[in-house]
């Protein structure tokens, strides 16, 4: 399994919706396993990293309100991948890419007024 990255709007009744993306867009947050031995890690948040941590308990959702906090610690996140690697014993690339996928849902998201959702 892996976690997926979507990106969401809420509907004026409260309720989300999640938007569509094309069958070929990857949107791969990491393994499962990652909620804890990555995005959880020590490492991940000696850094100051306060949402993506929360993988390690549950399903992460980003209200609107809180998305560029999110885009914010993505960019963190981005600049630290040799230590973030080095800390969790994952591929540098692997992180990266993931890194990556989560910020395009976080644009896509704040040209939306939209959240993201990792689940």
């Amino acid at each position: 399994m892996s976690l997926l990255v979507e990106v969401f709007v809420r509907e004026p009744d409260g309720r989300m919706r999640i938007l569509d993306v094309p069958d070929d867009v990857y949107q791969s947050g990491g393994f499962e396993s990652w909620r804890t031995t990555v995005w959880g890690s020590p490492t991940v948040r000696s850094l100051g990293a306060r949402f993506l941590p929360l993988l390690a308990e549950d399903d992460l959702c980003v209200e609107p309100a809180q998305v560029s906090g999110l885009h914010d610690e993505v960019a963190l996140l981005g600049a630290r991948l040799d230590d973030i690697a080095r800390g969790t014993g994952s591929p540098r690339h692997q992180i990266g890419l993931r890194l990556r996928i989560i910020e395009e849902s976080c644009r896509t998201a704040l040209e939306v007024k939209g959240g993201v959702l990792i689940w």
